[in-house]
């Protein structure tokens, strides 16, 4: 009867843990191989950031994007300055412009984002349906067709995700052209990148986020 009692218990413990053993695999295949949550495109995103799409960078010859339907973006507000809508323009990067390459390409003396700018034959076609996108109704000379990450911060040139109209700072003279808030604060961000003070992807990370506050998340208000 002892020997029989310990056969059957160790069937049942035999069965037991084979079913756990087995029930444990499908949860471990979700892993990444460093023990780290896989991000987009298989991919971890540094310190728990959403990740930026990246676009498809310069081209020979650039071609009008297609934009969101008319009235489906809507603008948010900063301290009365305005913001895109992160779903119509989240942003998007060049794969052209990484941590290893901006001293040969945003950080070199000049002429780079001239070089990959699209012609205004492209971005002025653009501009219009986007500002259908965005509901904007304005003077369309004195809102700029804005990169949200601005190419001197390694952003697409002409990906429709990184491109939006930028509707004229509060108390702007109507008539008196495209000057804005957000353009001084991509040039310190681009100084910053390039005197090493911080990341390129950092920069992207906060000016795409909000460049309102861009400045002071990064310490350089």
């Amino acid at each position: 009867m002892r020997c029989a009692s310990r056969t059957a218990l160790s069937v049942v413990l035999a069965a037991a843990c084979l079913a756990g053993c087995r029930s444990a695999t499908p949860a471990q295949s979700h892993a990444s191989p460093s023990g780290t949550a896989a991000g987009p495109a298989g991919t971890a995103a540094p310190g728990g950031a959403s990740s930026i799409a990246v676009g498809p960078g310069p081209q020979p010859a650039y071609t009008v994007q297609k934009q969101p339907a008319p009235g489906s973006c809507h603008y948010r507000h900063e301290n009365g300055e305005p913001l895109p809508d992160p779903t119509c323009t989240p942003g998007a990067t060049s794969p052209a412009v990484t941590q290893a390459t901006v001293k040969s390409t945003i950080c070199r003396k000049s002429g780079y984002t001239k070089s990959i700018r699209p012609p205004v034959s492209i971005t002025s076609r653009e501009k219009r349906l986007n500002a259908a996108s965005y509901g904007y109704n304005g003077r369309l000379a004195d809102a700029e067709y804005d990169h949200l990450i601005s190419l001197e911060l390694g952003g697409d040139p002409n990906d429709e995700r990184n491109l939006w109209v930028e509707p004229a700072d509060p108390g702007h003279k109507t008539g008196s052209g495209i000057n804005n808030k957000k353009d001084p604060v991509e040039s310190k961000l681009h100084t910053a990148v390039c005197d090493g003070k911080v990341t390129l992807a950092a920069a992207q990370q906060a000016i795409a986020g909000d460049w309102t506050t861009a400045l002071s998340k990064l310490g350089l208000s």
